[in-house]
């Protein structure tokens, strides 16, 4: 008899309140994979832009997957079971992941759920010195901006460029971070510190006071200052916005320098960056249990600190969503399974 478990499941695209919190059937761990019982899981924009059904993208790359299925990425938790090749990991051991990420970009990677199956290469141990919703609200936005900016951690081909997205030096280098404020960037903004950059933060200025506390050397609001019209001579601008006009910060980056977009859509200044000397790149971030072991190790410490905007029950995902969709979220949002 299957075994039945509570998730917020799809049964078609749109808006929030597609979310249904509902009866589903619980995996079971096959080779190589772990079962973990889900204390808490975060959101992120493919987790949005998937519930949409992907209508930013042209029709050929919108997903067509079979309903219902269920959302989420992030995952903190305790092993409840494993599968057969797996020794790293134990029942009862408290755990964190990015699950199956991009593999499951279209069809959802089953966090919003009491239970996830994921494999052990995705997982790791959750820091001792953060709790759940700090350890699901991490590894997505983590590991962006460590692949981006410490480790890339794979050989998978970009199908954004013909070359392999290569990390800089950041030690005296300065840093320009725009969307410091959000998820990715205000952990690139600790882990550029980390690695000895001078940071610039861009964001509203609601953000200031959090973002300063966090290790921002300078601030800029661009509700009152077009970023690339007060910044100047910055060896590496990492935009994690995205949208219209990212060619606007070529002007602030030097010889040399380079623009790193985390969602590189739209982006039409190759021709002006090659002109000026600069590498302009990015990269899809990956499922990496070993770099997400490495990075918690500074979660651990309190070196990097995650924000927590809003927490909300697993069975108010469709608030969540609301809330996600509102704009201006300082960090991230969490779903509390258990």
């Amino acid at each position: 008899m299957t075994e039945m478990m509570k998730a917020v499941r799809l049964h078609e695209f749109g808006g929030p309140e597609v979310l249904r919190h509902e009866e589903a059937p619980q995996p079971v761990a096959g080779v190589g994979e772990a079962l973990v019982r889900v204390h808490a899981a975060s959101l992120n924009p493919p987790d949005l832009y998937l519930r949409d059904g992907y209508r930013a993208l042209p029709p050929e790359w919108r997903p067509n997957p079979q309903f219902p299925l269920i959302l989420g990425t992030d995952i903190s938790g305790v092993v409840a079971a494993v599968g057969e090749n797996v020794s790293d990991f134990s029942v009862g051991d408290e755990v964190f992941s990015m699950v199956r990420f991009p593999h499951d970009l279209m069809t959802g990677s089953n966090a919003y759920a009491d239970y996830v199956k994921v494999p052990a290469s995705d997982l790791a141990k959750k820091p001792a010195g953060i709790d759940h919703i700090q350890a699901a609200a991490a590894p997505m936005s983590l590991l962006t901006a460590w692949q981006f900016l410490v480790e890339l951690g794979h050989n998978a081909p970009n199908p954004f460029q013909d070359f392999h997205h290569a990390p800089i030096a950041l030690e005296g280098k300065t840093v320009l971070v725009n969307g410091a404020g959000g998820g990715v960037g205000h952990l690139a903004v600790q882990v550029a510190k980390w690695k000895g950059a001078r940071v610039i933060a861009v964001a509203s200025g609601k953000h200031e006071t959090a973002l300063r506390d966090l290790g921002a050397d300078a601030f800029i609001d661009y509700t009152r200052h077009a970023a690339e019209t007060v910044a100047q001579d910055v060896d590496l601008v990492i935009d994690a916005v995205g949208g219209s006009d990212m060619e606007r910060f070529l002007s602030v980056i030097k010889k040399n320098g380079a623009l790193y977009l985390v969602n590189p859509l739209g982006f039409s200044g190759h021709e002006e960056a090659a002109r000026r000397g600069i590498t302009v790149s990015t990269t899809q971030v990956r499922s990496n249990g070993a770099q997400l072991a490495e990075a918690g190790r500074l979660l651990d410490d309190g070196t990097i600190r995650v924000v927590i905007d809003r927490e909300f029950p697993l069975s108010e995902a469709a608030a969540a969503h609301e809330r996600a969709s509102e704009g201006g979220v300082q960090g991230k949002i969490v779903l509390i399974a258990k």
